[in-house]
């Protein structure tokens, strides 16, 4: 094996492990399924959503969707679902965020 192939192999595998435990780092995604049933309505039940005004959330990074769901507790997104967001995420605290950004990010 080549240097360059080995140095690959090893970024790469840093890589992966990486995006196995960030989610799991920033919350508890099995809480965060439990916490999510009203998301699966738009969202779906592994993140992809079934209607394609909706966004998936399957895969991403876990601090973009702790980011977008506290924009919208706090009036600091717009447009066509903001309200409706609002209101699905007003009863939940930042942990709860968490785990649920944890969960959907843990996602294929």
């Amino acid at each position: 094996m080549t240097k360059p192939f080995l140095t690959h192999l090893v970024a790469s595998f840093f890589y992966l492990t990486s995006l196995s435990t960030t989610a799991a780092s920033f919350g508890d995604p099995k809480l965060g399924k439990i916490k999510s049933p009203s998301c699966v309505f738009c969202h779906g039940q592994n993140g992809i959503a079934q209607n394609n005004t909706y966004p998936n959330l399957n895969s991403q990074n876990p601090q973009y969707l702790f980011n977008a769901m506290k924009a919208y507790q706090n009036d600091q997104r717009t447009g066509d679902y903001a309200s409706m967001m609002k209101t699905q995420l007003q009863r939940l605290n930042d942990q709860d965020l968490k785990d649920i950004a944890a969960f959907y990010s843990s996602l294929p």
